[in-house]
């Protein structure tokens, strides 16, 4: 058997502690359970993603979305220092 040190905040050990004991195993077996997944999948056994947008930006991904679909809501230039203009006004 090899020992494995990973650091990190304790917090978060704490935090995982609790879900795993929850599920009934330790820190080391929730681990042994990852990489032994890894190992089979020949990767990451989940989707490592960004984080998810707030609530402003989804609202702003959604308002371009609606303006490619009818541009006419939003406004189109020809002239960079008129868009320009526009911006810082």
């Amino acid at each position: 058997m090899a020992n494995v040190s990973i650091r990190m905040d304790d917090a978060l050990k704490k935090q995982a502690e609790e879900l795993f004991n929850d599920l009934g195993m330790n820190l080391t077996t929730a681990f042994t359970i990852f990489v032994k997944q890894a190992i089979r999948e020949k990767g990451i056994p989940f989707e490592i993603t960004k984080e998810t947008p707030n609530s402003e930006t989804l609202s702003a991904l959604r308002e371009v979305e609606e303006m490619k679909k009818n541009p006419s809501l939003g406004k189109s230039y020809t002239d960079v220092d008129k868009m320009m203009e526009d911006l810082l006004s």
